[in-house]
């Protein structure tokens, strides 16, 4: 790579063996022609060399706020600016200055980025008005469904990639919102270790410790480990959670050009969960305190998550890559607690009702890709093919009940007894999902000029999906089954650099997403369908440490299932049809790095308009706000007797936000929060914090739900002072 000779039969063997599993592409014969091949390829002057940025150091040795590049929606690793869509990018530093413990707890300090807040680890993450419904593990997908806690830690991660907007080309049938994608940290060539610990207010701590290093002597193998727990009593009473994460990783070097790759992570979560609060029965927020607790004493969530990814790796002569990789991810959750189920009467009393479920999921995905770039006009242009397999199954049982009358201003959490028998009941259902994907993909980044690049692809997807829904206590089952084939998504771009440090760009993607709704004729629906144009400008000053962006998009959604009506406008509930359209438009802003070597910052405004076009509401849309931003920086001072001394502050904002039922809306005012922290080294290895976050204890709501539930108060003010060692 980069233009470096390789050579030895044991590489050409991986090579070729590489090479020759990315069927059903024709590449055997170019694997060969490449392992032949003992130099860079050289068309008159210039020379092809690969993609630099398959070496790109992690951000947690590079450091900052930014990255140079990002293979999130991409497959091949790209610069932000060469990338033409939105993509932001989180590094190891900015999560451990902000301290997030979960992909959600991120998401909340991010403009453009809605989460719909629950507990820590599960909450619902929006972009764009669509919930990301996957997440990636170094381009391998599986579901991320927030009721079940799947929402992964960040302990394992040197960094998060965000895309926004669809992404059909790579992940067809993901949510319309965009991919996340979680960059594992790896394995170091030398050794090194930290250990870090914290505590804060509400008896909120965190432990870590992190070792990694070579395992043998010519440091061919290397291995890290990381153990990680977060525990907090929580702002509402009883509300108590505890989230470990156990991380392993191995590196092994096959030869010069050829790694295999293998990770274990392995999260557990125990919560006391809070559902919110009710509203009174006319949809009116309530003054509640932050410590109230309308759940059980008996309310627990228990679950884990275990992820296992494998990758084999190698490098070509004449710059191209080959990449074989696979994802398992096995997830449990069990739980039972109370809520409110009802509004507040004028006298204060509401009705308390619980939930149950057993879930268990498991889940397959696997990607093979090969990528080239080639000489064409006298200028680098770029290629990759591959394939990939998703299969995800999962199954649960469910139960819910009505326990009683509670008054909310005297009520105690002991007041009932926890159910038992909850799957006896005669409502309780057990549910159970199957969906398959294969496909085909390609794609051609070309330049014609120097200053212009024209990417176009397109993808060929199999979908098969299958469920059922049967009543425990009578065995009445219900089913659904569809089979997608060979269809076809498409996706172009354009990047124009307008000189050195900034490019136009404009792209076209789309999506479709299957449905398990039937129509009348007890068929299923057709998928829905979307389709995203986007335009705009990126920069990158400062070789890459400073990175901006503005942009704009319109992103429509059709063939939604929604709620038909018969001659005299009332609503038939028996079946669905695909009648549902709707529409976002937008404008977006983001700057991320460093704007002097001491003084980092990342920031980003929001604009969003959300239409339904025809069908029904969609209720979530009414909980994005018009405007979000959200701005956190830091600078470390230099020199004199406070040298190292590191002051970051910030702000997170939007604006109002409501949500509509069909005899009243739930409002909620828009907020700002301010947050702050500071580091000093006390040593060269050791290090000391405070974090203060929303320092004028600004009291909110950053979630509203019915008038049953689902209505969050925002987290009061609060303090935790930690320290850092590193070996």
């Amino acid at each position: 790579m980069n233009g470096s000779k390789r050579s030895g039969a044991l590489r050409r063997t991986h090579g070729l063996i590489l090479a020759g599993l990315l069927a059903p592409f024709p590449l055997s014969a170019l694997a060969e022609t490449v392992a032949q091949t003992a130099a860079p390829v050289e068309l008159e002057s210039l020379t092809i060399e690969g993609n630099k940025l398959y070496d790109m150091p992690p951000s947690e040795q590079t450091g900052g706020y930014t990255v140079q590049g990002a293979t999130v929606g991409t497959k091949t690793p790209a610069p932000l600016k060469d990338i033409p869509q939105s993509i932001s990018t989180y590094t190891n530093e900015y999560i451990k200055d902000r301290k997030f413990v979960h992909l959600d707890d991120l998401a909340k300090y991010t403009a453009g980025l809605r989460v719909l807040t629950n507990d820590s680890g599960r909450s619902s993450i929006y972009s764009r008005g669509y919930e990301y419904d996957e997440y990636q593990i170094d381009g391998l997908p599986a579901p991320m469904t927030s009721i079940f806690g799947t929402v992964p830690s960040l302990a394992a991660y040197d960094r998060v990639e965000v895309m926004r907007g669809p992404a059909g080309l790579f992940s067809s049938t993901s949510e319309l919102g965009g991919i996340v994608n979680m960059v594992r940290k790896r394995p170091t060539a030398d050794f090194q270790g930290s250990v870090e610990a914290s505590y804060g207010t509400f008896d909120t701590n965190h432990e870590q410790v992190d070792v990694s290093g070579p395992l043998d002597s010519q440091g061919r193998v290397r291995g890290r480990f990381i153990a990680s727990r977060d525990d907090t009593n929580g702002m509402v009473d009883y509300n108590a959670a505890d989230s470990e994460t156990y991380y392993g990783a191995l590196d092994i070097d096959l030869d010069d050009a050829t790694q295999l790759s293998f990770g274990l992570n392995h999260e557990v979560k125990n919560i006391t969960p809070n559902n919110g609060y009710p509203t009174d029965t006319s949809g009116n927020l309530l003054n509640f305190s932050h410590s109230k607790f309308l759940g059980a004493d008996w309310n627990y969530f228990d679950g884990k998550a275990t992820d296992f990814t494998a990758e084999l790796t190698h490098h070509f002569d004449n710059g191209g890559n080959g990449r074989i990789a696979l994802r398992t991810s096995d997830r449990d959750a069990d739980y039972l607690y109370a809520f409110t189920r009802a509004g507040v009467s004028s006298t204060g009393t509401a009705t308390e009702g619980y939930t149950g479920r057993e879930f268990t999921e498991n889940t397959v995905s696997m990607d093979a890709s090969y990528s080239q770039p080639f000489e064409a006009m006298g200028n680098v242009s770029e290629f990759v093919v591959g394939t990939d397999y998703k299969n995800y199954h999962n199954y649960y049982k469910n139960a819910a009940g009505v326990l009683g009358t509670i008054n909310v201003n005297t009520y105690d959490p002991t007041q009932f007894a926890e159910p038992s028998n909850i799957y006896g009941t005669s409502t309780a259902t057990k549910v159970g999902t199957q969906s398959e994907e294969y496909g085909l993909y390609s794609k051609l980044t070309f330049r014609p000029i120097a200053d212009l690049a024209l990417i176009g692809g397109a993808r060929l997807s199999y979908y098969k999906g299958s469920g059922y829904t049967t009543t425990l206590a009578s065995g009445a089952q219900t089913d659904y089954d569809q089979t997608i084939s060979a269809h076809v998504t498409p996706y172009g771009g354009a990047v124009y650099d307008l000189d050195a440090n900034n490019s136009l760009y404009f792209s076209y993607s789309q999506v479709f997403k299957p449905q398990t709704e039937s129509n009348q004729a007890g068929n299923v629906l057709k998928p829905r369908t979307g389709e995203q144009y986007e335009a705009g400008i990126k920069g990158s000053y400062f070789g890459g440490d400073l990175n901006t962006r503005v942009s704009v998009f319109q992103l429509t959604d059709k063939n939604r299932a929604t709620t038909p009506y018969d001659e005299n406008g009332a609503a038939i509930t028996t079946y669905d049809v695909a009648g549902g359209k709707t529409r976002i438009r937008g404008a977006e802003f983001e700057v991320s790095g460093k704007i002097t070597p001491n003084w980092d910052v990342i920031a980003g405004y929001t604009y969003m308009d959300t239409k339904v076009l025809s069908g029904d509401d969609v209720t979530t849309f009414q909980t994005m706000p018009k405007h979000q931003a959200s701005l956190w920086n830091k600078y470390t001072i230099a020199a004199g007797p406070l040298e190292g001394l590191a002051i970051g502050s910030g702000v997170t904002a939007m604006s109002d936000f409501y949500m509509d039922t069909s005899t009243y809306r739930v409002a909620a005012p828009g907020y700002a929060t301010v947050d702050a922290k500071l580091s000093y080294p006390i040593t060269k290895k050791l290090t000391a914090t405070l974090d203060g976050t929303n320092l004028l204890n600004r009291d909110y709501y950053s979630r509203v739900g019915s008038a049953a539930t689902f209505n969050f108060l925002g987290q009061s003010r609060a303090f935790s002072i930690g320290a850092r060692y590193e070996f």
